[in-house]
């Protein structure tokens, strides 16, 4: 549907949203030649390229003031916010209201994190008094309650798009041209601004011998039956958590990676100490190998790997990496250009692209793939825009977290990036048996550990491996953002008795960094 013009057309679309969740893709490669038919340019400096375009321009010719490619938490946020300030808006979600995050990502995975933890806290149990007969675990039981919850929270990200004004409509939308996107319906919709926030989708690499066996992260959710042994394929934080997920719930787990240690990226210290509470928890983790083929067996698989060795398996899974959803959104009739690095859109601290009314934000772009992230981009972008208020997004210092077990919090610098970055830097490092082992008979150490500037005394990061630990860090962080040093930390006096309390009593550094100045 083609809209027309007039007094008529802006009562109607008063607070019309339009968000499209492009679903799934794969990335394209493009050509560095800006503009050629059929690719998209690559951007080189967005910061030289334009000004922030602020809405006090909208005429009759648009037929909405803001197009929103995309209804996971960016889109829906930002879409949100504009019709707050009164833009028209409309919103098309193509699969499911909610995105990643609710309906395939951490929402899920999170309740599957909490039932993989009842089978440790039953075998706790045993040292505090508590006889609890044999349990038993029932897969599909856990899948149908969480299909419950995540439809409760897919109908509220509708319904609160609908409450700031929105008309939701589910619907795929591509450029036709910089201002025009076209509906699966076969619709038309012009638009003075335009989001995009179509988010990632997991990666499988490079085919292989029976790669059509292989699952991803997305469909573990969904999973007709338990996987009793699962090859897992990955090192990151989510190939990680999908591992102790399934051990926990019971299954035989073979994690395989091609680096030579699990969470690249992570403090070494968090790396090492992870990895050596996971194997003694039964996973089996083989680094420095790929799985080269898989071949299909009845209802079973074997996992060939490099090095000719073979595993069987009910189940094996990538999780080998994410990438932007930018293939079919005709992106090069729009002229948006994308970013090298990972082939992502490319933006500038206000996540406007090299054409000045087109924006994206969240896993879409080349910056960090958190739904909060995604979500204060989103938001910060209808203040910018409609709100007349530039906000700039800082992506410094935020805080993540891995949900293995044991839990994983980190914010701030790891010591390598100290390392190059400050020339006098001190560790501060505890790995100790919560009180609660004492009892349970449980063997699991935390980790908790402290990056601080030898010049100034500030904490510049802070990583802690053990229960709770991404619920400990996120107020740590706070601590961080404000530039808090060591010596506000000793200050602090310490709850006791918690695990926590070993981060403002570690009073002497376990190590120093001294870089002499160069002559």
């Amino acid at each position: 549907m083609a809209f027309e013009g007039g007094s008529g057309l802006s009562v109607r679309f008063r607070s019309v949203i339009c968000v499209y969740s492009f679903w799934p893709v794969s990335r394209e490669s493009s050509s560095a030649k800006p503009c050629a038919p059929g690719h998209l340019p690559i951007a080189t400096n967005l910061s030289a390229v334009h000004s922030i375009s602020i809405a006090d321009d909208i005429t009759a010719d648009d037929d909405v003031d803001l197009f929103v490619i995309g209804g996971g938490s960016g889109g829906v946020r930002a879409a949100r916010i504009a019709a707050n300030y009164g833009a028209r808006v409309m919103l098309a979600e193509e699969y499911r209201m909610g995105g990643t995050c609710v309906i395939r990502g951490c929402v899920p995975k999170k309740l599957f994190v909490y039932a993989s933890h009842v089978h440790e806290e039953i075998k706790d149990a045993a040292g505090f008094g508590w006889n609890i007969p044999s349990a038993t675990f029932d897969w599909p039981t856990l899948v149908a309650n969480k299909d419950r919850e995540i439809a409760r929270l897919e109908a509220a990200y509708t319904g609160n798009a609908e409450k700031a004004g929105a008309r939701v409509v589910k619907a795929r939308a591509v450029f036709e041209d910089a201002h025009t996107l076209r509906l699966s319906t076969g619709e038309t919709v012009r638009a003075k601004y335009i989001l995009i926030a179509t988010g990632s989708t997991p990666s499988h690499g490079a085919p292989i011998p029976g790669i059509e066996h292989v699952i991803s992260s997305d469909e573990i959710f969904h999973l007709p039956a338990f996987p009793k042994r699962i090859v897992i394929q990955g090192g990151g934080y989510i190939a990680l958590e999908c591992a102790c997920i399934f051990a926990g719930l019971g299954a035989d787990v073979t994690l395989v990676y091609r680096g030579d240690n699990i969470l690249r990226g992570f403090d070494e210290d968090v790396r090492a100490h992870v990895r050596d509470e996971v194997e003694k928890a039964g996973i089996i983790i083989l680094t420095g190998c790929t799985v080269t083929k898989v071949e299909k067996h009845g209802e079973g698989f074997t996992a060939h790997l490099s090095g000719e060795s073979s595993i069987a398996a009910d189940q094996v899974l990538f999780a080998i990496g994410r990438h932007p959803n930018v293939k079919g959104l005709g992106l090069e009739k729009a002229g948006v250009a994308l970013n090298p690095a990972n082939g992502g859109i490319a933006v500038d601290g206000f996540s406007q692209t090299n054409v000045p009314h087109i924006y994206a934000v969240g896993d879409v772009t080349h910056r960090i793939n958190l739904t909060p992230v995604a979500i204060r981009e989103g938001h910060a972008f209808a203040d910018t825009v409609f709100g007349k208020r530039p906000v700039r997004v800082d992506h410094a210092e935020i805080s993540t977290a891995v949900f293995s077990q044991p839990q994983v919090g980190t914010v701030g610098l790891t010591e390598i990036e100290a390392r190059a970055q400050f020339s006098h830097v001190d560790i501060y490092k505890t790995d100790f048996r919560p009180i609660k082992a004492t009892l349970s008979g449980s063997q699991g150490r935390v980790l908790m550990k402290l990056i601080v500037d030898g010049t100034s005394d500030r904490v510049l990061g802070c990583h802690i491996v053990g229960p709770d630990a991404a619920e400990i860090v996120q107020a740590v962080a706070i601590a961080i953002k404000m530039k808090a040093t060591k010596a506000d930390f000793d200050a602090t006096m310490a709850l006791h008795p918690t695990s926590a309390e070993e981060l403002v009593t570690m009073r002497a550094p376990t190590r120093r960094h001294v870089r002499e100045a160069a002559e």
